[in-house]
């Protein structure tokens, strides 16, 4: 009989709250034998793996030092040609700012199937938080998800954030922002030369879990927001008028001020 080929699962976790761990990726838990975990899957997650499997932390944060994805990658490759059932699991999608596609190029590459296992990622968590939509008919077409921390010293050049701001006004969008907290300020000047400086902000810390955080404001206020309400990562900043549908953002919201009264699941107004 000719052997199965080496598999890895790349699994994604949900933005933080295990209860929203999908069918799929329980499944994958329970065959594993390897798993690599990023450090912000919440640790409850790990309960349906075996307890006969090797539990690997992979430390994956934004802003913090992190596991070189190279040795990951070499790891992953290492475990699934020893015959291990090796799950890679990661917070949030694994195809959303997951690195799913530099892994599954170089597992691929190794003649290592590669199966994908979805999960929520954190944009939508952070607006389920909010208790608003990331589309409106009002007042969004649709929604641009998009990294913070690109810096340029990769291939692909810098967010250029005036460009994408005069983009998200002219076609009404809603902009989801990741891993973008360092990177504020730089954000907000290029935003402000596409977007108006009333345009409405919502920063979400830890999304979907207990101890969540949020505040809102104004784009023209934001670093000083996060500052102001010491909001750090992991958290969204969603950017966009579908946050004016908020009860606790009034369009008299004076561009500078912060909320922490909203609700947990504020409702449309």
């Amino acid at each position: 009989m000719n052997k199965p080929p080496p598999i890895v699962t790349l699994v994604g976790a949900g933005p933080g709250d295990p209860d929203l761990l999908t069918l799929k990726a329980v499944k994958a838990l329970q065959a594993a034998s390897v798993v690599l975990v990023d450090d912000l899957v919440h640790p409850d997650v790990l309960a349906h793996a075996p307890a006969s499997a090797r539990i690997i932390h992979v430390g994956k944060r934004g802003g913090c030092q992190s596991t070189p994805q190279a040795f990951i990658e070499k790891l992953m490759v290492q475990e699934a040609l020893a015959g291990e059932n090796v799950v890679r699991l990661k917070g949030g999608d694994p195809l959303i700012f997951g690195r799913s596609g530099e892994e599954q190029a170089h597992l691929q590459a190794h003649g290592i199937e590669v199966r994908v296992v979805n999960g929520i990622t954190a944009g939508l968590a952070a607006a389920h938080d909010l208790g608003t939509a990331l589309t409106h008919r009002a007042h969004a077409h649709g929604v641009v998800m998009i990294t913070g921390h690109a810096s340029g010293a990769g291939p692909l050049p810098p967010v250029d954030w005036p460009q994408l701001a005069q983009t998200a006004h002219d076609c009404k969008l809603t902009l989801v922002i990741y891993m973008g907290v360092q990177s504020a300020a730089n954000l907000q000047q290029g935003l402000l030369q596409g977007l108006p400086p009333d345009t409405p902000v919502a920063v979400v810390e830890n999304a979907s879990q207990e101890q969540q955080r949020h505040a809102l404001g104004r784009l023209q206020g934001l670093q000083q927001l996060l500052a102001d309400e010491q909001l750090g990562s992991p958290a969204i900043i969603i950017i966009g008028d579908v946050l004016k549908g908020l009860q606790a953002l009034p369009d008299a919201l004076p561009m500078n001020t912060a909320l922490q009264t909203l609700p947990q699941h504020a409702q449309l107004a």
